[in-house]
């Protein structure tokens, strides 16, 4: 296998993979990201074909990102000294591969019947893990405010394990216009409200999750049609305050999945 021998910080090729790897603002006006990992690429190849470019440290690779790097033969590849490749990936043990490859759009249904809506969600693992729960819970369309962290940076990647290849996303949206917009019952979920339990989701629905800490401003809780919440358990010490916002968007899409299936 032939591949480009880099060393130096100063490259320039090494200084677009860094600003691409560190830069939101650098992914949306190249229309590019770094894929980190063997299960990333592959559901990548599998959804959109080959990336544009393979990197990989020196030293010895694992038996799977061997056997990747061989499949991708006729993709220009590039050797990074250990330390450079570490400075690309969103984990401190590096998977021995990443991939260039351009950020694919797919088309946004019109009049969706399931959305999931998130409101300023920062950390950019937890937004990878609600996209994949959305994925798996059959949403249809994910819809996120301007205040969210970018879902194609490479930590919102490796948490979403390929959700980002099969759901269609709306970043930077307006929620309060797409609340209007919304045919069917919008949910926001909160510390008080009507139990989710109690609710018909086998109609059209859109569950609106906020903020890890803050929850949702109280603006988009009063442009929804109710306001729910998760009942918890009561004990003698007391109830835990809150699910994290990846739990409760967990109980929330699939108790919708749970209804429609026994409908």
């Amino acid at each position: 296998m032939a591949f480009k021998h880099i060393v130096s910080r100063d490259n320039p090729v090494f200084k677009q993979l860094k600003r691409l790897a560190d830069n939101a603002r650098e992914r949306r006006a190249e229309g590019k990201t770094l894929l980190d990992g063997v299960h990333l690429i592959e559901a990548y190849i599998d959804a959109f074909g080959e990336p544009e470019l393979v990197i990989i440290p020196e030293g010895q690779s694992s038996v799977e990102a061997t056997g990747l790097i061989q499949a991708l033969v006729d993709v220009p590849t590039i050797m990074l000294p250990t330390l450079m490749f570490s400075e690309l990936t969103p984990v401190v043990s590096a998977t021995g591969i990443l991939a260039l490859a351009k950020i694919p759009q797919l088309p946004i249904v019109e009049a969706p019947q399931f959305a999931l809506m998130l409101e300023g969600i920062q950390d950019p693992g937890n937004l990878g893990s609600m996209l994949r729960t959305a994925a798996a819970a059959g949403v249809q369309v994910v819809f996120m405010s301007t205040s969210c962290t970018d879902a194609w940076s490479p930590k919102a990647l490796r948490g979403g394990q390929g959700a980002q290849f099969l759901l269609p996303m709306v970043e930077r949206a307006d929620l309060m216009v797409e609340l209007q917009r919304f045919s069917g019952n919008s949910y926001a979920t909160t510390m008080h409200g009507e139990s989710i339990f109690d609710q018909d989701l086998t109609q059209p629905t859109a569950f609106v999750i906020g903020n890890e800490g803050g929850g949702l401003r109280q603006p988009t809780i009063t442009a929804c049609s109710k306001s729910i919440t998760i009942p918890m358990a009561k004990t003698k010490l007391g109830t835990v305050e809150s699910l994290n916002a990846g739990a409760a968007t967990a109980v929330c899409l699939f108790e919708r999945m749970r209804q429609i299936t026994a409908h």
